[in-house]
């Protein structure tokens, strides 16, 4: 229900803008426009209320995130336990409301820009137009991150991957409408769509591997007496995903590169000009090489947030495990760390080269449309292939907790790869 309020929100238009006119100016655009329009569902090209989709407030968890690692307030919060974290979400709330009259301001002289130039599809004065835009672009941003918590809360997954999940796969046919069009004109042969689909296969095949590939560290529990009873030693695994991040890194970097395409707007000459416009364009080989970078930075820094090897070798020595051939302790933690960073590093670099794969496929298989590109390869479809493994992941746990006793008597859920 929440999904379906989501998605008729996206198009309640926004007074003063013809959507019509917007739509046919900015539709299969790269860049900024082309990434809001994404991750707002189309919502953007028809100037609704909720063009600015869930990006403020992944782009306040980010700086919040960075926060936490250097503020020791912050740090000292997120120790607390529960009552920490709700305020740190607080933070979060507020950060993402300054954040959205920001980058609502950008969007509205980026559309005034693209105006002027010919579009024609603004209706009202200028200071009006800024208001309405400042009003309901923010309102439009509160209001998702609202509908994101309740699905968090009381419905199943998490609600912001899911918002953006559906923003996605909103667009899907879009996309295959174009290929069809395009296929019909001639500006598209059989070949280059094979290829596309063969793309699509390979990213979605590589995604599951590597989002469900972990690495198994054997552990050796030893015989223990504890009172009059003796408990036998045991071996079991300590399971190391090699995607650890999952699909935040690229939301993270994708939300970060925003900022020159928005900035490209505020100059017109000189060093300034030349570093957004031409260096850090869309297009270009420094915008897509920061990209990859970026992707790879953040996944080592959120695994360095969600794994702490110090602390899981200090429950490990608690509780009389040890890894064969480990001494228990530093060395411990040290091998954790070791390990960790190789098998993050395999997947970082993965990431990074199937999130530029759809700049290839815009630039060597030359088609027009950005939003056909992207989803056959790239940001988009590994964002649909990790939330949607994470949601049936929380569904299948959701079962067998509700349902325990029938998987007793032999009854279990086709499991993952193990």
């Amino acid at each position: 229900l929440m999904i379906a309020v989501y998605r008729v929100g996206a198009n309640v238009p926004t007074p003063g803008i013809d959507g019509h006119a917007l739509a046919e100016m900015i539709g299969g655009q790269a860049g900024l426009l082309g990434m809001y329009n994404l991750f707002s569902g189309g919502a953007l090209e028809q100037a609704s209320i909720f063009a600015l989709g869930i990006m403020p407030y992944i782009t306040a968890s980010i700086i919040m995130q960075l926060l936490v690692a250097v503020v020791p307030a912050l740090e000292k919060l997120q120790k607390e336990g529960q009552q920490g974290q709700k305020k740190i979400n607080e933070y979060t709330r507020y950060f993402t409301i300054v954040l959205g009259v920001i980058q609502s301001i950008g969007i509205a002289i980026t559309l005034q820009g693209l105006s002027n130039q010919g579009g024609g599809f603004i209706t009202v004065s200028n200071t009006w137009f800024y208001i309405l835009c400042i009003l309901s672009f923010t309102t439009g941003t509160a209001f998702i991150m609202w509908l994101g918590e309740q699905i968090s809360e009381y419905g199943v997954g998490n609600g912001m991957s899911l918002i953006i999940f559906v923003s996605i796969i909103a667009g899907l046919p879009t996309a295959l409408t174009g290929i069809a069009e395009l296929y019909s004109y001639n500006q598209l042969d059989i070949l280059r769509i094979l290829f596309l689909v063969f793309a699509m296969v390979v990213v979605v095949a590589g995604a599951i591997y590597v989002t469900t590939a972990q690495r198994r560290i054997p552990i050796q529990y030893p015989r223990q007496v504890k009172g009059r009873r003796v408990y036998q030693g045991a071996r079991n695994y300590l399971p190391l995903k090699v995607n650890q991040a999952g699909v935040i890194p690229i939301i993270f970097a994708s939300s970060i590169l925003m900022l020159p395409s928005m900035l490209a707007n505020s100059f017109s000459e000189g060093f300034m000009y030349d570093l957004f416009n031409i260096y850090l364009s869309p297009n270009s080989i420094g915008y897509n090489l920061l990209f990859g970078a970026l992707i790879i930075f953040f996944s080592f820094f959120y695994t360095a947030i969600t794994f702490n090897p110090v602390e899981v070798a200090d429950n490990l020595k608690k509780n009389g495990g040890v890894i064969m051939g480990v001494r228990p302790g530093k060395q411990t933690a040290e091998f954790l760390n070791h390990v960790m960073t190789r098998i993050t590093l395999v997947g970082a670099v993965f990431l990074a080269g199937v999130a530029m794969l759809p700049q290839i496929i815009y630039s060597v298989i030359e088609i027009s449309d950005w939003r056909i590109a992207s989803f056959f390869g790239g940001t988009s479809l590994l964002i649909l292939v990790g939330v949607a493994l994470d949601t049936v992941r929380q569904i299948e746990t959701h079962l067998v907790m509700r349902n325990y006793d029938g998987f007793m008597k032999g009854r279990r859920i086709r499991g993952r790869r193990s």
